[in-house]
């Protein structure tokens, strides 16, 4: 896992995780650290992994993904994470609750993935 940016990916849909994957494979020097179904899970191993960046869906059941990024943002502010969803509502939430970018899923790709990691 040296030099390899370690992604967690937090989503309730099996389709999108092993979507999500798949680009994070394929995205040059990213390595799929964990996966999550809950806000709830995504915490815990957002605090057990320490993950460079998470991949965190914002509609999500008991633990929205707004609220599970702040709290991952207070334990541990040097993790990034890159909020995404079907719904464009959340973008201003789930920025203002610390995400460094917004993705809409069906943008979601390697490309995407590496400009954004670049730009911050």
């Amino acid at each position: 896992m040296a030099g390899q940016i370690k992604v967690l990916i937090v989503d309730d849909q099996e389709a999108f995780r092993s979507a999500a994957r798949l680009v994070v494979e394929l995205a040059d020097g990213f390595l799929v650290a964990g996966e999550a179904e809950t806000g709830e899970e995504g915490i815990r191993l957002a605090n057990e992994l320490r993950p460079d960046l998470v991949l965190m869906d914002m509609n999500l059941p008991g633990i929205d993904g707004i609220e599970a990024t702040r709290r991952i943002m207070a334990t541990l502010p040097d993790t990034r994470v890159i909020a995404l969803s079907t719904y464009d509502e959340f973008r201003d939430r789930a920025l203002a609750a610390g995400a460094m970018a917004f993705i809409p899923k069906s943008d979601f790709d390697p490309g995407v993935l590496a400009s954004i990691w670049e730009a911050n």
